[in-house]
């Protein structure tokens, strides 16, 4: 593999705004049990304001994937950003409760659509297939830095300062986003022409697409349910409970943890280079479902021991998404690359909406113990989905060639 320096600057600007915006994606799930105190939230109003966000997400997400087959990814991923990032600061400074707090994210959410699947399309574009999953892994890996650091900036100035401090300093960073891909960064000199119109819906009709956006699907409901909710199973965890700032404690592993999984992500991507897509994304499943359908009982646990789980259980819960979302871009001819990512993201985070409200109805009804299990069924339909992979085929540009494991 070998990159020219051209490319590698123009990963690292996508994965720079990624980064920035991203840190708003999560900051909320950083300081809920705060906001649950203050605004006396229950598990299912704490769960909706954090899929208004997903919401909003969702229903951007499809126009976005127009444009950015249409136009340059750079201007979407700046509107983007600076939605977003005006959006979260809002939420800071205006947010009084349940209803103003849900409208405020999903209006974040909106934004968000912008960045994250335009970045993807956009590195896509600079990238053969031969080292793309490696690149892919590295730009949705700063999706998980960016996520973690979201855990720890968060975590940190709350506990110094102030819930809506911590907000307001991790929604700043969107704000940059707009100069930098603007003015750094540069479309790829050999991109398609854009002469899209509209969302091209035959990527519906190919099989092996519909089989990668199941298993991106379920792994979103683990995922999310799990990042939602992460900080507030910790803090009635006694190892953790017992130190003297629990709080911190439990925003700094689950900001280190989540964080890790940047590197699932480019562990993921760049053995499925060598070994195959499909056997990585089973694997990965296979280790964070056995983890979601026993942590929740595992509560008894010393500290190091359930700092070991936790680091572990960051790592696989990632190592499936870079290979899954490069996967997408192969199963697909090139000018709908943008249209396949949007419908990939639309009914793979759909599920996002839903999990974190299932997760708190079960925590309401049985704790834990029966809350983590809800996330390990989406693992477990990723797996049945990811299966399915191996026997289907992949039609792109009306071929009927047989899936590839690499």
């Amino acid at each position: 593999m070998s990159w020219d320096r051209e490319q590698s600057r123009m990963l690292a600007v996508a994965s720079i705004s990624l980064l920035l915006s991203i840190l708003v994606w999560f900051n909320y799930s950083a300081v809920l049990p705060l906001i649950v105190e203050e605004w006396d939230l229950s598990g299912i109003n704490a769960g909706i304001i954090f899929g208004a966000f997903q919401a909003g997400y969702l229903i951007a997400i499809l126009p976005a994937g127009v444009f950015v087959d249409r136009y340059s990814p750079r201007w979407i991923i700046a509107i983007g950003a600076t939605t977003t990032g005006v959006a979260s600061l809002g939420f800071a400074i205006l947010a009084t409760g349940f209803l103003s707090g849900t409208a405020l994210r999903f209006v974040a959410g909106l934004g968000m659509a912008g960045v994250y699947v335009p970045g993807m399309r956009f590195v896509a574009d600079w990238y053969a297939e031969t080292a793309r999953g490696t690149a892919m892994g590295i730009y949705i890996g700063t999706f998980s830095l960016g996520s973690g650091l979201s855990f720890l900036i968060s975590s940190v100035v709350a506990s110094a300062l102030d819930w809506r401090i911590a907000i307001a300093t991790t929604s700043v960073g969107a704000l940059v986003v707009a100069p930098l891909i603007l003015i750094v960064g540069r479309d790829a000199p050999n991109t398609i022409q854009r002469t899209a119109t509209g969302l091209d819906l035959t990527v519906l009709r190919n099989r092996s697409y519909l089989a990668a956006v199941s298993v991106y699907s379920w792994h979103n409901w683990e995922l999310f349910g799990v990042r939602n909710w992460l900080i507030a199973f910790l803090l009635v965890v006694p190892a953790i409970t017992a130190t003297r700032q629990p709080a911190l404690v439990a925003g700094t592993l689950a900001g280190v943890m989540i964080a890790l999984g940047g590197l699932g992500n480019v562990i993921g991507g760049t053995l499925s280079d060598r070994v195959g897509r499909v056997r990585i994304i089973s694997l990965a499943l296979l280790v964070s479902g056995l983890i979601s359908a026993t942590i929740g009982a595992f509560q008894w646990l010393p500290l190091i021991a359930l700092t070991a789980l936790v680091l572990c259980y960051g790592v696989a819960l990632t190592m499936d998404s870079a290979p899954t979302s490069t996967l997408i871009t192969e199963l697909v001819a090139d000018e709908h690359v943008g249209a396949a990512l949007s419908v990939q993201s639309f009914i793979g985070f759909s599920t996002t909406v839903i999990s974190p409200v299932v997760f708190g109805w079960a925590l309401d009804t049985g704790g834990y113990a029966l809350a983590f299990p809800t996330l390990a069924a989406g693992a477990f339909l990723a797996l049945l989905s990811a299966a399915l992979l191996r026997y289907t085929r992949k039609d792109k540009l009306g071929s009927a060639a047989p899936l590839q494991e690499s």
